[in-house]
């Protein structure tokens, strides 16, 4: 997010241009959360479609309410020792003139309020995608309002909000690396380790049930994701924005093909699964570094983003932990990732003059980039565990375990994802032996191969 600099010497007026393509941003952040949805929805097994689209949804929900209520407040109001914000006028937005404007720029703060709204509901919902299958419906919107309230608020005040300590270190996150994704990534590694693993984890096949629905999903999140960053510049006039517009596109183009190219050399194929992936891993990760390197540096940024997001994925399995559908692997590696190969490939020629070690600025930026980052991830980490604690020792977080292996859809939304019963008689199934995909997103990667019905 840019900081609130003035290029010119006038007082800025209302901008119909850039009031009208912010509000056509916020759009497209908003479809991110459905594309989320639907990205998460086709991963899952049947039995648990309906639960991982309504886990999503549901943010749509409470953190539009509680942003207008007081997020948006705690997130850019009057800086209170670098840590929150807060601010009258804000609270329910109900002091705000229709036409007062965002200091230092010529959009409405209505208009910057509903952009900076679709992050943060954004931000819980990727969260969800390492709880599959296990967690109680009431717990998971609980969680949110709280860890909207004393997470994301505060660290996008600290990231964003001037004032904020990362803010004002002059850490560079142009769009939401740490407060968005190494936030969110620390988060589902916090809960996981809180709530444990799902029954036969490492045991039974828990393959995706519909690769078409993750593509689809993937693909309304690469759509989205121009509004997510170029938006984040705020207007049009200096020409940052389409700088960014152009490296998300190269970035998300090379992290899919270093992905695909890592699982064909390590597990022998080109998955549809790894190619969703591979572009949400560039994504995640040209976020934070899009509007500080070249093209040539976000087809960098991509790359290696790519191979060491498909490689981070298989790490569940070997330390235990059940990140059902890899957000650990993809966010909290990706964000982590983009947001300190800024302090190498930064050009200091786009969004401000911080230069990377590559290009002559030493390590000062990356210093910066890691505090960010880790102050972040340290943060997000401990609260988000205390905070599933909580709520587990209060009301639980987990449903039954007969609940889960029956099927979590039926027993929080009373409803299948699919219905069957029309479907046609016929002969009966007959049984095949059926190998796990050879994919490095192996949600089930290493599961032992199991009847099922062909």
């Amino acid at each position: 997010m840019p900081p609130g600099i003035l290029l010119a010497a006038e007082e800025p007026t209302l901008s119909s241009a850039n009031t009208g393509f912010m509000l056509i941003c916020s759009a497209l952040v908003m479809l991110m959360t459905p594309g989320l949805a639907f990205f998460y929805g086709g991963m899952v097994r049947v039995k648990s479609t309906l639960n991982m689209l309504m886990m999503s949804f549901i943010s749509l929900g409470i953190v539009t309410i509680l942003w207008v209520l007081y997020g948006f407040s705690i997130a850019f109001g009057t800086d209170t020792g670098g840590l929150f914000g807060w601010e009258g006028d804000y609270v329910g937005l109900s002091g705000l003139g229709i036409t007062q404007l965002w200091d230092g720029y010529t959009i409405p703060v209505y208009v910057f309020a509903v952009f900076q709204l679709m992050f943060a509901i954004i931000t819980p919902a990727l969260i969800s995608g390492a709880l599959a299958d296990r967690v109680k419906f009431t717990a998971w919107a609980l969680f949110i309002a709280l860890w909207a309230t004393i997470v994301y608020f505060p660290v996008a005040h600290w990231v964003w909000g001037t004032g904020g300590w990362a803010f004002e270190l002059g850490v560079i996150d142009f769009a939401g690396g740490t407060a968005v994704h190494i936030n969110a990534g620390a988060a589902a590694l916090g809960v996981i380790l809180v709530i444990g693993k799902r029954v036969g984890f490492k045991k039974d096949p828990m393959r995706p049930h519909s690769l078409p629905l993750v593509m689809l999903g993937a693909g309304l999140l690469w759509f989205g994701w121009f509004g997510f960053n170029a938006g984040s510049w705020l207007g049009n006039d200096d020409g940052v924005g389409a700088v960014m517009f152009v490296n998300t596109q190269v970035a998300t183009a090379a992290a899919m093909l270093a992905w695909l190219a890592y699982e064909k050399i390590r597990h022998g194929a080109f998955t549809t699964l790894g190619a969703a992936s591979g572009a949400v891993a560039g994504l995640v990760a040209i976020t934070p570094s899009g509007g500080a390197v070249s093209p040539l540096g976000a087809i960098a940024v991509g790359a290696i983003a790519g191979v060491l997001c498909a490689m981070a994925v298989g790490l569940k399995f070997k330390f235990g932990y059940d990140d059902s559908l890899d957000v650990v692997g993809v966010h909290l590696v990706g964000g982590i990732v983009g947001s300190l190969l800024v302090g190498f490939f930064a050009t200091g020629g786009v969004q401000s003059d911080a230069a990377g070690l590559f290009y002559g600025g030493g390590l000062g930026q990356l210093g910066k980039q890691a505090a960010g980052v880790f102050g972040v991830l340290a943060y997000s980490l401990v609260v988000s565990a205390i905070l599933a604690f909580v709520i587990d020792k209060a009301i639980g977080m987990r449903v039954a375990e007969d609940d889960e292996v029956a099927g979590i859809d039926t027993v929080e939304h009373a409803e299948s994802a699919y219905d069957f019963s029309g479907a046609g008689g016929g002969a009966a199934p007959r049984t095949a032996s059926v190998p796990a995909p050879p994919s490095a997103t192996a949600q089930d990667a290493g599961a032992p191969a199991k009847k099922v019905d062909a």
